[in-house]
C-alpha cells in the first residue's frame, strides 16, 4: 500500500495512521518511505537543487525501489526485503539488511509520485493526499516548495494521480482530512 503526497510529513503522518489501523487487525505491517530510496544527493542535484524536473524524474531510485523492496513482497511466499538503500542524513547507502517477511505482511510506504507509470505497478492500493499550493507552501521549507510544487505539478499533469488512485484525501491541514473520492 502507498501513501502519495506532495508533502514528505503528510505521507509520513498518513503511513502511520494506516500502518497503525492495519495492526489493530493484527496484521504485521512494514513501513518504509521514499528516503530510504533516494539516488545520492550529487545525482539528485545534478542540474541544481531547485531544478523540479530533476526532483520528479531522478530523486527515487525507481529500479533500487523495485528490486529490493516491491518486488521481493509480491510473492506470496519465501519473501525477503531490504527497507532501505539509502541514508539521507550521510548520504551514503544505508546498508539495511535483508530480512525475511511473513506471508501475510502489508507493506505501507509513503512517498511522493508514486502513481507514476514506472512506480505505480509495486503497489495493490493507494492512497493519494491532494494539497493546494498554499498549503504546500505552508508545510516545505521555502528553498524547496519552488523545486516541490513545480515536480508535484508535472506529476499531476503527466500521472493524473487523482483518477489512479484507490482512494483520495484532501490534506489542507493534516489533522482534518475530507474524503474527495472513494
Amino acid at each position: 500500500m502507498g501513501v502519495d503526497g506532495a508533502v514528505d510529513a503528510d505521507t509520513l503522518l498518513y503511513a502511520s495512521h494506516l500502518a497503525a489501523a492495519l495492526r489493530r487487525r493484527a496484521r504485521t505491517v512494514l513501513t518504509a518511505d521514499w528516503t530510504g530510496f533516494w539516488r545520492p544527493r550529487s545525482l539528485r542535484y545534478e542540474f541544481g537543487r531547485e531544478d523540479p524536473d530533476a526532483f520528479h524524474d531522478g530523486w527515487l531510485d525507481v529500479s533500487g525501489l523495485h528490486r529490493e523492496l516491491l518486488c521481493p513482497l509480491a510473492p506470496s511466499s519465501g519473501r525477503r526485503w531490504v527497507p532501505s538503500l539509502y541514508d539521507p542524513a550521510t548520504d551514503r547507502a544505508s546498508r539495511a539488511a535483508r530480512e525475511d517477511v511473513p506471508d501475510e505482511a502489508v507493506l505501507v510506504f509513503a512517498g511522493p509520485f508514486l502513481l507514476r507509470d514506472d512506480v505505480r505497478s509495486g503497489f495493490d492500493a493507494v492512497l493519494h493526499l491532494t494539497t493546494s499550493d498554499a498549503a504546500v507552501r505552508r508545510r516545505t521549507p521555502e528553498a524547496d516548495a519552488g523545486r516541490v510544487l513545480g515536480g508535484w505539478h508535472r506529476y499531476l499533469a503527466e500521472s493524473d494521480p487523482v483518477a489512479r488512485a484507490t482512494a483520495v484525501l484532501r490534506c489542507e491541514d493534516p489533522r482534518h482530512p475530507a474524503e474527495l473520492v472513494r
